[in-house]
């Protein structure tokens, strides 16, 4: 694989005193609306694209304070490359928003019910589960270690993984959660191990400097689900920006649009 690391651009007269924050699978849906509310509260951001060119265009749309940063979550060398941008040239990590996912790694234009169809236990296909589970697990944990050198360094840092209702094992368990028949093996499933890594983390830090919460958007519409979702981008977002924001919340949480959820 050839990376490609953006360097043109950087504005290296930040002030040293402004947090930063780097958004994972940044260039569209939730992800991008997240980099520009913390922007619009005064973060520099850098926002991760597995694609450069998709991510330099959505960072201009942006605007001021922010910039695209070649991120593949499933790719060691990209992620180690990533990592040294910001320790060289930012200098600090305030902030880590763990958004990039998909939903699925099958034949493209499926509907959700057919995605959901394909998920289940008896059917689902392994290398779909595999390489689910390469972004949506792996590649938060690859992330987050790499990363976390940058975290220990700041007053005050924060992890924020985003994460999805139908992920936790206790609603599933209730027959009457309306979304329980979509609880598969493949996206639903890596949530739930996305919250496991989630809670390893916030136990290990959790007598540092760093807090680290789960944190679904809800159901809302991007491309993730085909937009079948009901919420808006704004709406699905706002859960995501509140527990980036909140520096004297709690750690080791998992929550969603209207509080906390049960692992």
């Amino acid at each position: 694989m050839e990376l490609q690391i953006e360097t043109s651009g950087v504005n290296t007269n930040t002030p040293q005193n402004q947090p930063v924050a780097l958004v994972t699978g940044a260039n569209q849906g939730i992800g991008f609306q997240v980099a520009k509310e913390l922007v619009a509260n005064g973060y520099t951001v850098l926002l991760g694209s597995r694609n450069l060119e998709n991510g330099e265009i959505a960072a201009k749309k942006i605007g001021k304070n922010t910039y695209a940063i070649q991120l593949d979550v499933t790719d060691k060398e990209s992620i180690n490359a990533a990592a040294e941008r910001v320790r060289n040239e930012f200098g600090r990590l305030d902030l880590l928003v763990n958004n990039a996912a998909i939903s699925n790694a099958g034949a493209p234009g499926r509907t959700l019910e057919e995605m959901m169809q394909s998920s289940q236990a008896s059917v689902a296909s392994l290398d779909e589960v595999r390489a689910v589970f390469e972004t949506n697990v792996f590649g938060v944990l690859a992330v987050t270690q790499a990363m976390l050198p940058i975290l220990r360094k700041v007053p005050a840092a924060r992890i924020v993984n985003v994460s999805s209702g139908v992920g936790s094992l206790t609603l599933n368990s209730d027959p009457t959660f309306p979304y329980r028949p979509g609880f598969g093996v493949i996206y639903a499933a890596s949530k739930t191990a996305l919250n496991a890594i989630t809670l390893s983390f916030a136990i290990e830090l959790e007598s540092t400097n760093i807090k680290v919460n789960a944190v679904s958007p809800g159901f809302t519409a991007t491309a993730l689900n085909n937009f079948a979702g009901v919420e808006t981008i704004e709406e699905g977002s706002r859960s995501v920006v509140r527990a980036a924001l909140d520096k004297n919340g709690p750690t080791g949480t998992f929550s969603g649009p209207d509080g906390l959820f049960p692992w």
